[in-house]
């Protein structure tokens, strides 16, 4: 772990998971930049690191721990020694997540319970470990990264789409059950990442690796979008954003 000195000025104290990569270290940059100090947490330490150092370098606030959403214990660490250290949290980005695409009747249930665990599960652990807090502060933001293929089903993506699909469901059933919170969901459309270097289907992951090379809109994009929901004023709740290249059906 890693941590440094908030500045007085600085704004809201935003723990982002899935930090070491794609949309989590855009949104990292992003909301650095934006005046606020981010904490972040992926399984992936030595990218961690590298991160926070370019945050600090660029004049941004940023402190650094391990983390694995797939484990309750490992979400609540990260979470309450980023309340010690900083005695709030403001926002909570629940952006960890895998895709491993294939058809069905090739039954990959491994991939099927990572996905389960990594993109529902995990956003589930980061609800539990920060809605306490943030009940007891009277305020705060819970951003959930869903996806288009949790607007849309699609063939090859029926688990993928069931977590997201999830993820948008429990997303708003939150929203309506708090009031002093605010609950923000993002589905991004195809978007330059890692997630489609990963999964047993090689066909698969070549044809996603290939649309998203072809369509995929900046990392830096979905970031612009949790800055703008983050930036409204306590009493205004952007619940649900969509962000997708011009060019994806």
């Amino acid at each position: 772990m890693s941590s440094t000195t908030v500045p007085a000025s600085s704004g809201k104290i935003v723990l982002i998971t899935g930090a070491s990569s794609g949309i989590g270290a855009a949104t990292a940059r992003r909301l650095a930049a934006d005046g606020h100090h981010v904490v972040l947490g992926a399984r992936r330490v030595d990218r961690l690191k590298t991160l926070a150092d370019e945050i600090h370098a660029a004049g941004g606030s940023a402190d650094h721990q391990e983390l694995d959403v797939t484990s309750l214990e490992s979400v609540r660490a990260f979470v309450e020694a980023a309340h010690q250290r900083h005695d709030r949290i403001d926002v909570m980005v629940n952006n960890a997540g895998v895709m491993l695409l294939s058809l069905m009747e090739k039954t990959l249930v491994d991939e099927w319970n990572q996905m389960i665990d990594v993109n529902l599960r995990g956003t589930l652990h980061g609800i539990a470990a920060v809605l306490p807090i943030m009940r007891a502060q009277g305020a705060g933001h819970i951003v959930n990264i869903s996806s288009t293929a949790g607007v849309r089903a699609e063939p090859t993506a029926a688990v993928y789409c069931a977590t997201k699909f999830a993820v948008r469901a429990l997303a708003e059933s939150l929203r309506q059950e708090v009031g002093d919170v605010r609950v923000t969901t993002v589905s991004p459309g195809f978007t330059e990442s890692e997630l489609t270097q990963h999964g047993a289907d090689e066909e698969m992951r070549a044809a996603a690796h290939a649309a998203a090379q072809q369509l995929g809109i900046p990392a830096s994009a979905i970031a612009a979008a949790i800055s703008y929901a983050i930036a409204q004023q306590d009493e205004v709740d952007v619940s649900e954003i969509v962000v997708r290249p011009t060019a994806q059906r």
